[in-house]
């Protein structure tokens, strides 16, 4: 079945981002706050799994920031997008890089038909607050473990703080992601993520939380969850 026929997305989601494409590698453009997250969700991962000479695949990768980061950990990447205009940068950035990843232009349902229980590590970074139906996104993943593999997600959770800060403060006062970026109805509780995850029958290890600091430009992994956080899963 191609990708074009798992209706999982948004176009109105793809479109927003194939316009930030071109200025995704860019650490002061639209994506700073990605830049700057980017280290503390490598190291919460590479604490949880070994990457170097792992199967890894990078869901909703965009333009390869976090693909290329995992990549330069040894690990064999994957990685997959909907977005037309992204996957051909991060191709065009792989060819400066040198860093070797495999960017396919694919749904993850897709991919889960083509290669099931492949991967020992998967990561779902800001994705799943952008797809109708996250649950299905989760329950694809789980198909794409091999058992014991570890599923990673980062997204923003459903409270007032959350609102206040990634979309009145980072979007309308601070200025420094597109208006628009983000929906409030479609940040995810944790409640809400570790039900997805039973239902796709993966154990829920740890939440915590990803703390962005936007006056010094850095993230680091904490206790607090009410804002952006980040969850590891294993497949039994």
């Amino acid at each position: 079945m191609s990708a074009e026929q798992h209706d999982n997305f948004s176009q109105v989601e793809l479109d927003k981002f194939n316009a930030l494409a071109n200025r995704w590698w860019d650490p002061e453009g639209p994506q700073k706050p990605l830049h700057a997250l980017n280290p503390a969700r490598l190291g919460y991962v590479r604490e949880r799994t070994t990457l170097r000479g792992a199967r890894v695949l990078d869901v909703g990768c965009g333009a390869g920031l976090f693909s290329e980061a995992l990549a330069r950990e040894g690990a064999e990447v994957t990685a997959i997008d909907l977005a037309p205009d992204l996957i051909k940068v991060a191709k065009l950035h792989r060819l400066e890089s040198g860093v070797q990843v495999d960017y396919r232009l694919s749904a993850v349902e897709a991919l889960a038909e083509e290669m099931p229980a492949h991967f020992d590590a998967i990561a779902c970074m800001e994705m799943l607050e952008h797809v109708p139906d996250p649950g299905a996104v989760i329950a694809a993943c789980a198909t794409l473990l091999k058992p014991g593999g570890r599923l990673f997600l980062s997204t923003l959770n459903r409270t007032p703080a959350a609102f206040a800060l990634a979309i009145v403060g980072a979007e309308y006062i601070a200025r420094m992601l597109p208006k628009g970026t983000h929906q409030y109805r479609d940040f995810i509780k944790p409640s809400e993520l570790a039900a997805w995850l039973r239902a796709a029958d993966l154990s829920l290890d740890d939440v915590s939380g990803l703390i962005y600091d936007p006056l010094r430009h850095t993230a680091r992994v904490g206790s607090r969850t009410d804002v952006n956080y980040i969850a590891c899963a294993t497949k039994p």
